[in-house]
């Protein structure tokens, strides 16, 4: 049986799938919400569409983390693990690089 993944890891995957359901009508009500051609109660509507989006939909609430720890920092992209983590699999063929 797996380990079960850890309570950063579940708010991140969370988080990522938020931000995936919510980009198109996000950057429509930011498209609105800037463009100073449109009449000032339009844009002031799509501000307040924006504001009411939930914390988990922000682009800028997702953190690069460990996928096996959790771990904030130290996370190599490529791989999705951080430094730590990322030594028990260099010793065997299983990453590449």
């Amino acid at each position: 049986m797996p380990p079960r993944p850890n309570a950063r890891v579940l708010r991140d995957i969370k988080t990522r799938q938020g931000v995936v359901d919510n980009e198109v009508s996000r950057r429509a009500y930011l498209y609105v919400a800037r463009n100073h051609c449109l009449p000032a109660q339009l844009r002031y509507q799509a501000q307040l569409q924006l504001n009411a989006f939930g914390r988990y939909t922000r682009p800028t609430t997702v953190k690069n983390r460990c996928t096996a720890t959790g771990r904030g920092r130290g996370v190599m992209g490529e791989f999705g693990l951080c430094r730590v983590s990322v030594l028990p699999f260099s010793m065997f063929p299983a990453l590449t690089g």
